[in-house]
């Protein structure tokens, strides 16, 4: 998946900073200085590893949305992670440097028919749905899907109510009748709580709802046996709560819902968690004012055309 033109491999102890300094340094001598990233490469096959240690039986999906970059992407399909797609694009995209089907998940519960049909012909199985317009569209157009049905936030105590897609659990019962009526696989359950929702009671009554439904869909003939528990975990350290304790609440969850030997598989969705601490942004100031802080009338803030962002 890598080749030398996606990275640039520089000594032990040379930092983002240094090398912005050399970079800035030539690009000074344009006329035309655009705004510009770096990325620590480095820094996210650290973060990956320290995922699989933090979480050895969940197996992260990088939202293809979160980032697109290439080195990215590449990089990541190296170290062995899936990859969650939103669309068509997201598709062709891992697919484009060799990422197999059986790692790509169509994560998007609401897609354009047209790519469902473009996911069937290039072999994606794994979807998302939380509706019986969305259900009826696969129906039609993947009859080989393999399908999770998401659940919102809404329907578990504690968690903060959100925008985010998802059916209540009320209806999980009568969306896995519909599902197996119309002959399509539903093989696991799909939360997203978001950074909000990532703390121990709330994760594991999201967990214990995901078990509720699991257990219905057992009874309705669906062969269960995948779990996505979706993102929200911090890109950085300076967060109230750290990778390890989320990650403490979410194995004490698994471990009492779905025990290892259960058969049951866990993926995630970390996206921002992967590249936000990787990235620098580096831009060109074309003008800056200075406001004394014994000016009449100061507050002691910085006036808004000066302040660094």
């Amino acid at each position: 998946y890598l080749n030398e033109s996606n990275f640039l491999m520089v000594e032990e102890g040379f930092t983002t900073r240094d090398l912005l300094e050399n970079l800035l340094g030539e690009l000074c001598q344009e006329s035309d200085q655009q705004a510009f990233f770096v990325a620590d490469l480095g820094d996210i096959v650290k973060k990956h590893l320290h995922f699989l240690k933090a979480l050895p039986r969940v197996k992260p999906y990088f939202p293809v949305k979160c980032n697109g970059s290439e080195g990215v992407i590449r990089l990541l399909a190296e170290l062995g992670a899936g990859f969650a797609c939103a669309n068509k694009a997201d598709i062709t995209r891992v697919q484009g440097i060799g990422v197999p089907a059986d790692r790509i998940f169509y994560s998007s519960p609401c897609k354009q028919v047209a790519h469902i049909r473009y996911a069937a012909t290039h072999g994606v199985r794994l979807m998302a749905f939380d509706n019986e317009v969305e259900l009826s569209k696969v129906a039609r157009s993947h009859p080989r899907a393999r399908m999770l049905l998401g659940i919102t936030a809404d329907s578990i105590p504690s968690v903060h109510p959100s925008m985010a897609f998802g059916t209540t659990l009320k209806s999980c019962q009568h969306l896995l009748k519909t599902a197996k009526e119309q002959a399509v696989e539903v093989v696991g359950i799909s939360f997203h709580l978001g950074s909000r929702g990532l703390e121990p009671q709330a994760l594991g009554q999201a967990v214990a709802t995901a078990q509720l439904v699991f257990d219905m869909g057992t009874e309705l003939g669906h062969h269960m046996h995948l779990l996505d528990i979706g993102g929200g975990f911090p890109g950085t350290e300076d967060t109230r709560a750290p990778l390890e304790e989320i990650a403490a609440g979410i194995n004490s969850a698994l471990d009492l819902y779905f025990p290892e030997g259960s058969g049951v598989d866990i993926v995630a969705r970390p996206g921002r968690y992967y590249v936000t601490s990787a990235f620098t942004l580096a831009v060109s100031i074309t003008a800056l004012e200075e406001v004394p802080m014994e000016q009449p009338g100061s507050d002691g803030r910085c006036d808004s055309r000066m302040c660094p962002l």
